[in-house]
């Protein structure tokens, strides 16, 4: 369903990617070293299920059309931005007692997942993404369309992107065990959760949308 002759290039191109520093790979990194690879193994997979969404929606169209329009770009920025700013304050106002312990934080992992795909989905640069991306590697050299072309991209980008996130789960949460075991840490994990959201939303928030 793809050109194979330009796969070469497209797998280099995800590599580069998935070593640049970003949003997803701070909240995945930050999640795995406050709560332990458990939930970071949740955010992870998370980020790849609003990944397959945005690329279902790229390889139907839907993504360009939003893409297009500056004001929807717009909304989904402010209400990413929000959406961020809210987790961060529910961190911060979490009282020292109600921080779990080792255990006990792997009950945090539903909601790591659950904040990931929104946090994604709501970031109007991850759907630009996949609207410029995706179709620099299709081909007409193949009876595949667009649609099926990305499809295919979209998904063999969401694998590599898992891998990568769950190997960086397994480095940083092994680190972070240490941390895990700290008395005075584990008080104010919530906390330092609550400070990766905020900067995630002035991140967001301060950021230039393109526009296709």
């Amino acid at each position: 369903m793809i050109d194979f002759s330009v796969l070469p290039v497209y797998l280099t191109a995800v590599v580069a990617l998935l070593l640049i520093p970003g949003p997803d790979m701070l909240l995945i990194a930050s999640s795995s070293l406050s709560y332990g690879k458990k939930v970071g193994l949740f955010a992870s997979l998370g980020n790849a299920t609003s990944g397959i969404i945005l690329t279902l929606l790229a390889a139907m169209g839907v993504s360009a059309l939003i893409a297009m329009n500056p004001i929807a770009l717009q909304v989904l920025r402010v209400l990413g931005g929000a959406y961020l700013l809210k987790m961060g304050w529910d961190c911060m106002r979490t009282q020292p007692s109600e921080t779990p312990d080792v255990e006990q934080s792997n009950s945090l992992a539903a909601t790591l997942y659950r904040r990931a795909v929104i946090s994604n989905l709501l970031n109007p640069k991850a759907l630009i993404f996949f609207v410029l991306f995706l179709p620099q590697f299709v081909s007409t050299q193949t009876s595949a369309t667009s649609g099926e072309q990305m499809l295919v991209l979209g998904l063999l980008l969401n694998v590599l992107g898992l891998l990568f996130n769950l190997f960086l789960v397994t480095m940083i949460g092994s680190l972070g065990q240490p941390l895990l075991k700290n008395e005075k840490f584990r008080t104010n994990q919530h906390k330092f959760m609550g400070l990766i959201f905020f900067v995630l939303a002035i991140w967001l928030l301060a950021s230039q949308v393109p526009t296709v």
